[in-house]
């Protein structure tokens, strides 16, 4: 038994621990208690099930974005500063950003990106199908990045920036795969998600002025 008393943040800490250890699906009340060293009903006097312990997981991810939003920036800097701050959290806990993106949160702490989000995309001028559209877009982007980095790895994306064999590629069938081998077996994961990002931001940008003519 531990000394250190039971309390909801060491449950939530504990829960954290072992999706970035294991994955989400370890989650239970039961291994928690047993990772704590203590009984699993006394789990319940402060967390009632493990819905609402997944949603504490999630909530306290995000309460440790950091944004360093700047109300007087172009709402193009603004949107990839957000994106960056979303990113660096989703990189610190790769598992745990998994289990936010599937939870559905009514808390401040799970809606504040949001709210912070959707403003300054309303006040670039985005209506609020738009908004929340290119809100969705980011997250699909930023997710599918951080998927990438943490090893669900689609082909020639690989995690260890290891070469593409190309002694194992045709080249009379696969001439560009074969020309470019190098290129598609390296990765710089920050360099990747700021081209991408870029592509995203010029997009919606260009987006925005059509529809103003």
């Amino acid at each position: 038994m531990s000394a250190e008393p039971l309390s909801r943040p060491r449950i939530v800490t504990a829960a954290i621990d072992l999706i970035e250890r294991e994955g989400a699906d370890a989650i239970s009340m039961r291994r928690i208690a047993a990772d704590l060293g203590v009984g699993v009903m006394s789990l319940y006097n402060h967390v009632p099930n493990k819905a609402a312990l997944l949603d504490a997981v999630a909530e306290t991810v995000l309460s440790g974005i950091e944004f360093a939003d700047d109300p007087d920036a172009d709402w193009t800097d603004r949107v990839r500063m957000q994106a960056r701050a979303f990113r660096q959290i989703a990189h610190h806990y790769p598992r745990c950003t998994m289990v936010v993106v599937s939870r559905q949160l009514q808390s401040t702490a799970g809606l504040l990106p949001v709210e912070r989000a959707l403003a300054t995309l309303r006040s670039a001028g985005f209506d609020g199908e738009e908004a929340v559209r290119i809100l969705r877009m980011f997250i699909a982007y930023i997710v599918g990045s951080l998927l990438r980095e943490v090893g669900v790895t689609p082909t020639f994306a690989p995690v260890h920036h290891a070469e593409v064999d190309i002694a194992n590629v045709d080249p009379v069938l696969f001439p560009q795969t074969n020309a470019l081998a190098a290129e598609l077996g390296h990765c710089d994961h920050e360099s990747e998600f700021e081209f991408g990002m870029e592509l995203l931001v010029q997009a919606i940008a260009v987006h925005r002025q059509r529809r103003k003519r």
